[in-house]
């Protein structure tokens, strides 16, 4: 496995749900082939499962269009979640106090690389 950044990637800028939900389907699937990784993305009832599953597709097609004959044989080696800007809004509370509300948001990015590839060079 090589160093580098991962060949074929895709990302989801501004993903309108926490990192912390979106982390333990990334580590669930990460060193994965990506067929194998869809199939378990598919029957979790998870929202941000959804999200994931549309980045790992993403960069399946953008591996495609870059001449890779099977898209499911690649391994995800990189599958990152960080921590997006945050909408913030303020909860009036009692006696004239205000609480703060995070609405978080999440950068999520999924690379895949070919193995096979790898081995040969």
């Amino acid at each position: 496995m090589s160093t580098t950044i991962a060949e074929y990637t895709a990302s989801h800028r501004f993903a309108r749900i926490s990192v912390r939900k979106v982390r333990p389907l990334l580590d669930l699937v990460r060193g994965k082939y990506a067929d194998d990784a869809l199939d378990i993305l598919k029957y979790m009832p998870h929202r941000g499962a959804r999200m994931v599953e549309a980045v790992l597709k993403s960069a399946m097609a953008n591996a495609e269009d870059r001449g890779v004959r099977h898209a499911g044989d690649l391994v995800i080696v990189d599958a990152r979640g960080d921590g997006g800007p945050m909408f913030k809004r303020l909860m009036p509370r009692a006696r004239g106090m205000a609480y703060l509300i995070r609405r978080r948001s999440s950068h999520i990015a999924i690379g895949l690389e070919d193995f096979t590839k790898a081995d040969e060079a």
